[in-house]
């Protein structure tokens, strides 16, 4: 095996894919902040965040594909030049348009960076040494997002909105610095055919349905508005065409044989589970904790940081535990967290004390940081070398897609339990009577994330660990 500096490559990937996941979440804080200066409602300032996630739920998918046209560092300065030129402007932004644009590049920087950074630990790590590199990839995804809405906050509350980008900037041309100097090229590029069909159907398919149901957890309408169900139903029929034209190809643009591993498709079903569980809380504990509780948007954030730190710190001990012994031990325990703690969710009221919300995230944190990392590290393991990159690029579109269904249900099920509970109420203007709506609504969607949970659980009795010897293993079973 070829000997990489797999530290310095490894640190200038973790530091532009933080940097793009953080920018990610700061900006959600911002929200109320930008409807206010822009002068826009909050469907249009749901765009910012719909926007970044149908740019994605394009892209990804066609990840496999553009990692075996484009050389490493090609994709990597590709990327890197996407996301520092939205970063530069969105912090000059001073429109919604502005800030809607930048926020598109910045999506198409994250989505060639990520499946990027997860194929490359693949090529670069031996199989024995993935759940540690991987867990380092989970501190990014997991800890950055996180970190988000506290910093997002306190940047709103002494200074503007425009400084989460002017303090990610420096961090960016940083990565970009370490990658031009230490990143290699590691996968061979072999030119594939581009299947303009397929990237149609793909684009239309994928994108209708993040699409739709973005759209869905918006509006007042939601699910009977015509645009939701045509884009959701156009995005379906294109996706079963996607599908069939994939099976039929000689060199599909993303190969569906990835399916056959069983580990695989347990792995993709845990990382699934895990991100509707994750998208549905985030957007929901922050509202509840502002408009349930009634604080600040910056003791939001702070409450959140703990548990959201710890998952972060326990993610590469998580994965050399993965290398050590495994998933099962550590999966298994961690639905069992999960579930345990959303149980413990679906109690809150506005006279729930800080010291119990903190302690359930964390335990939530911590519950997810034993499933994630060692299931998705489990099941790629399983792959081919060859279907790397297809596996990468699965994974992460299908995350891209429930990232958005989640949220969509969990806004749903909470507006649904909201106008239920203000419906029976005699006066449902008062600010009493808001709080417990919003305690009514956030319980239904704790009650949703737990049977999801208890769900992964029934699935992750069947996972085992997978041996990687890919000269013997070329079947699947």
């Amino acid at each position: 095996m070829k000997k990489y500096n797999t530290r310095a490559i490894l640190a200038s990937l973790l530091i532009c894919g933080f940097v793009g996941m953080f920018s990610e979440t700061a900006l959600n804080i911002a929200m109320t902040n930008l409807m206010e200066v822009f002068q826009i409602t909050a469907s249009t300032a749901q765009w910012l965040t719909t926007g970044f996630l149908l740019t994605l739920g394009i892209l990804m998918p066609m990840s496999g594909l553009l990692l075996q046209m484009f050389t490493t560092r090609q994709m990597f300065i590709g990327s890197l030049i996407s996301l520092i030129v939205g970063t530069l402007i969105a912090a000059l932004g001073f429109n919604f348009e502005m800030l809607m644009f930048a926020r598109v590049l910045q999506a198409i920087g994250m989505g060639l960076l990520l499946p990027l950074m997860f194929n490359t630990i693949l090529v670069i790590y031996p199989p024995e040494k993935r759940g540690a590199a991987m867990g380092f990839v989970g501190l990014v995804i997991m800890f950055a997002p996180a970190t988000g809405p506290t910093i997002g906050g306190l940047l709103i509350e002494y200074l503007t909105w425009h400084f989460i980008f002017w303090l990610s900037l420096p961090l960016l041309i940083i990565g970009l610095f370490i990658g031009l100097k230490y990143l290699e090229n590691v996968t061979d590029v072999t030119k594939p055919g581009v299947d303009l069909l397929s990237v149609a159907l793909s684009t239309i398919g994928f994108g209708g349905v993040v699409f739709g149901f973005s759209k869905a957890g918006e509006g007042s309408e939601g699910w009977s508005s015509a645009v939701v169900v045509t884009s959701i139903v156009v995005g379906l029929i294109a996706l079963v065409l996607f599908i069939l034209r994939q099976n039929v190809m000689s060199d599909p643009m993303m190969n569906l044989s990835v399916f056959n591993y069983p580990m695989y498709v347990v792995g993709l079903l845990m990382v699934m589970s895990c991100m509707l569980i994750i998208m549905s809380s985030m957007i929901i504990l922050p509202m509840f904790l502002q408009t349930g509780t009634g604080l600040s948007v910056f003791t939001t954030g702070l409450m959140l940081l703990p548990g959201s730190a710890l998952n972060g710190i326990l993610s590469p001990r998580m994965g050399r535990l993965f290398d050590r012994y495994g998933p099962k031990w550590l999966v298994i325990p961690g639905l069992v967290i999960v579930s345990v703690v959303l149980w413990f969710f679906t109690t809150l009221s506005p006279a729930s004390t800080v010291g119990f919300i903190v302690a359930l995230h964390i335990g939530l944190m911590v519950g997810v940081g034993m499933i994630w990392m060692p299931a998705q590290t489990n099941g790629l393991n399983q792959l081919p070398p060859e279907l790397y990159p297809h596996g990468t690029a699965v994974m992460n579109t299908l995350q891209q897609v429930v990232g958005a269904i989640g949220t969509a249900v969990a806004i749903s099920i909470l507006t649904g339990g909201m106008e239920k509970y203000l419906h029976g109420s005699s006066d449902p203007t008062k600010l009493t009577e808001i709080a417990n709506a919003m305690t009514a609504g956030s319980q239904s969607v704790f009650w949703f994330t737990m049977t999801i949970a208890l769900i992964g659980l029934v699935m992750a009795l069947f996972i085992r660990r997978v041996v990687v010897n890919h000269k013997v293993m070329n079947s699947p079973h």
